[in-house]
């Protein structure tokens, strides 16, 4: 399956309230940095770590970047995949990143998933999640 992510510089709930409205989409998750064990400064914790959209036929994922970290036109679009498997995943990310460069390798996340990104050799961005099982 492959969603569109979003990433905002500490506005993401403004753009879920604006995309929700102009959709006609309900939000079906939503978790700020408060709401997880990533450390974050005083003043960003009540910004967006990852919040889905959901309508008919489309899911959109949103997120604030880390601090420090900019957004820049270009950059904040990202595209997920999510997998059922590791086998896969692994042989999808290696493929993508011949030539590109790996910005978070795959690991085991604190949410119960395996997860990596990179900039593949276009300079577009992916994201590669799969579900570990409990």
């Amino acid at each position: 399956m492959l969603n569109v992510y979003l990433t905002f510089a500490g506005n993401a709930q403004e753009a879920i309230e604006f995309y929700k409205e102009a959709l006609g989409a309900t939000i079906e998750f939503s978790q700020t940095f408060a709401d997880s064990p990533v450390e974050v400064p005083e003043n960003w914790q009540d910004k967006i770590m990852h919040a889905t959209l959901k309508a008919d036929g489309f899911v959109l994922m949103f997120s604030d970047t880390m601090p420090g970290m900019e957004v820049t036109s270009g950059n904040q679009v990202n595209l997920n995949l999510n997998f059922s498997d590791v086998d896969s995943q692994t042989a999808v990310f290696n493929k993508l990143a011949e030539g590109g460069n790996i910005t978070m390798p795959l690991e085991k996340q604190f949410w119960g998933a395996r997860f990596g990104m990179l900039t593949d050799k276009f300079g577009v961005n992916w994201m590669s999640n799969c579900e570990m099982d409990a």
